[in-house]
């Protein structure tokens, strides 16, 4: 006879009491096993979930060794149409990461959601207790060729470099030529990298923040002719080239000049993750494109201007950012200026007692890292960090195009009288020839002059008044812009919060800057206007005289200038159309300073880009079409989330 302890039995029938019961077992797949390319879609497959639940989700993951809480992203199961019976599928677009991928299910109780571990928009990160299921590891094709190509001036005119990522830093080259069947003219490229130990803190150099950057690659284009057309690409024979993409190079004697100005643009995923990040960016994109087609051959730009990527310490949002600008990147050169989202850290150098309400925390520890080795801008401005991390550069630069002079600088290093950048700011401005640029156009992040509500930022402006403003009415600034504020705001001519004349009347004029916040790319927390002194509370925002068009659309800026007139206009991004413009004559007299007619700048439009932007508009329209709904409009952050959290705008410029 046998007889058994009661304590094993109690055991026992405990594990059989609390085991649930499972009728299947929950398999996952997905497909392809090996994606074409960066950006393309994968299908991932799920079956056999018991009792499906809301908060069942499906996490991201990349490299496949990441603990479960380091996901890229997730979706909740419940985006998947059928999602009840246990089974789904969800398509996406997938960067590559030189690394492969892996997709595991949890289950997740609402009793185990953690109030205080939230993501951006304040809602529940989701829980890994419970492993449901992994998936294979997935890859990319290999020898396709380099990603993340972009184009930048170097200062030189008969020069343009172009930047690009590979995983294993091999010899690359660049090919180019005035023919694509004959790219003739061969360069070489540098190669460099970061590590996590040079970020500054965390999330940036956590396990959570970091991944592989990849291999930088960096090369320049010479001895290129005024004004034409070049054909490039790059890569190598053993790792694959790129597309054939091309650029019309820099012209000095051109009498005109197109650019596309924005700022806080960031970039859009398909998935939740553990920042909000910026899906109106594909919109921006899209219109910018549509204008690229129209161009022609005349040479441009585009110009952002701070609050680049918004990826703030979490790395593969730095790859997602340059993935998405790539079609427009790879054709004009993107020149950038550094935002306190690419920078700011709590030990940052320059921090005086009167910025303690301004330099925080905002870059996630990158203190300036990816900013300052993904591009290249012209010059040699930079400081130190204090820490092992390199230089952060690319702060204050300038260069003439056709009959423009940019000048850009940093809102986030030292700017007072007597530092580097001061110095080279009035050199700068008291060297332009007028007669071969006549138009100024200043850049920087944090505005000089806005009507937003922004508080914490009132002793950088102060500063900014009393140290660059005279300097900038002295040397007779066209145009100050600024990003920071996510509004666009165009001001009268300004000195000292005092409008100048016009001169529509017959009376003098007086050539003071004109100052426009363009913060409206893409990042979509909007802050309220000033409220009324008396009455902060009440939400009644008056507009002061000296702000003569403001907006709440989303959007972009184009300019237009030829040695005569600068036409600056706002595209929205729900209809592609002009919603405010000002022109500004070569002396520096504002023609139409008042607020922003659609119909009047369409008919300036017409007479610059003619009907080319109308047939543009419809030859991208089918073009992009698959690029926007694959990328956003099947996997809005709002659609995946089948939890149903609630969006939060998070008070952070």
């Amino acid at each position: 006879m046998i007889f058994l302890n009661p304590v094993f039995i109690t055991f026992y029938l405990s594990l059989i009491l609390i085991t649930p019961l499972s009728s299947s077992e929950v398999s996952i797949s997905a497909t392809p096993k090996t994606v074409p390319k960066s950006g393309d879609n994968v299908t991932i497959q799920w079956s056999g979930v018991d009792s499906p639940s809301k908060l069942d989700w499906l996490g991201i993951y990349s490299p496949p060794n990441s603990s479960h809480s380091d996901f890229i992203g997730y979706f909740f199961l419940s985006s998947s149409p059928g999602w009840k019976s246990g089974s789904g599928s969800i398509s996406f677009p997938l960067i590559n990461l030189r690394s492969q991928y892996q997709f595991r299910i949890f289950r997740w109780y609402e009793s185990e959601v953690n109030p205080k571990h939230k993501d951006h928009d304040q809602n529940p990160l989701p829980g890994t207790k419970h492993l449901l299921a992994e998936s294979e590891g997935i890859g990319f094709e290999p020898a396709r060729g380099p990603e993340q190509i972009h184009l930048a001036y170097t200062g030189k005119e008969d020069e343009m470099r172009v930047m690009f990522v590979t995983s294993d830093g091999k010899e690359s080259t660049v090919k180019y030529g005035l023919n694509r069947e004959n790219m003739d003219q061969v360069v070489g490229t540098r190669v460099v990298r970061y590590e996590r130990e040079d970020m500054c803190d965390a999330p940036a150099n956590d396990s959570v923040g970091w991944r592989d950057p990849g291999l930088i690659h960096d090369g320049v284009m010479v001895n290129l002719r005024k004004g034409k057309r070049y054909f490039y690409q790059v890569g190598s024979d053993s790792g694959g080239w790129s597309m054939t993409n091309s650029f019309v190079s820099q012209d000095g004697d051109s009498n005109e000049v197109v650019a596309f100005l924005f700022g806080d643009m960031g970039t859009a995923t398909p998935y939740s993750t553990f920042h909000r990040t910026q899906q109106e960016s594909i919109s921006t994109i899209k219109w910018i494109s549509r204008d690229i087609e129209a161009l022609g051959d005349k040479p441009a730009l585009i110009s952002h201007i701070g609050d680049i990527s918004y990826a703030r310490g979490y790395a593969w949002l730095w790859d997602n950012f340059f993935t998405q600008i790539e079609p427009v990147a790879s054709q004009l050169p993107y020149h950038v200026c550094i935002g306190n989202h690419e920078y700011d850290w709590p030990l940052q150098p320059w921090r005086p007692d009167w910025s303690y309400s301004i330099y925080g925390k905002d870059g996630g520890g990158e203190c300036g890292v990816p900013y300052s080795l993904r591009f290249i801008m012209p010059g040699n401005s930079s400081e130190p960090t204090g820490t092992r991390a390199p230089a952060t550069r690319n702060l204050y630069f300038s260069f003439d195009l056709g009959p423009v002079h940019f000048l850009y600088f940093s809102t986030e290093t030292n700017f007072l009288q007597g530092s580097k950048q001061y110095e080279f700011l009035k050199q700068d401005l008291e060297s332009v020839d007028r007669k071969k640029t006549p138009f100024v156009v200043v850049q920087g992040h944090r505005p000089m002059y806005t009507t937003s509500n922004e508080i914490r930022d009132a002793p950088i402006r102060m500063k900014m008044l009393e140290h660059l403003e005279p300097l900038f009415v002295k040397n007779k600034v066209t145009l100050a812009l600024w990003g920071h504020v996510h509004r666009y705001e165009r001001f009268c001519p300004l000195n000292n919060f005092t409008c100048g004349s016009l001169g529509m009347n017959g009376q003098g004029w007086e050539a003071y800057p004109v100052h426009i916040v363009i913060g409206m790319a893409g990042q979509d927390w909007q802050p309220i206007w000033e409220p009324r002194p008396e009455h902060p509370d009440v939400p009644v925002f008056p507009q002061p005289a000296r702000s003569l068009y403001r907006g709440g659309e989303f959007g972009y800026t184009r300019l237009v200038a030829t040695k005569e007139k600068l036409t600056f206009s706002y595209i929205g991004n729900h209809d592609g159309e002009v919603h405010d413009m000002v022109e500004i004559m070569a002396s520096g007299q504002v023609l139409n300073g008042g607020g922003g007619s659609g119909a009047e700048s369409s008919k300036v439009l017409e007479s610059t880009f003619s009907w080319y932007v109308k047939v543009g508009s419809l030859l991208l329209l089918g073009a992009f079409i698959g690029y926007v709904f694959g990328f956003v409009s099947h996997y809005r952050r709002d659609t995946a989330s089948g939890a149903n959290w609630t969006p939060v705008k998070n008070e952070e410029i």
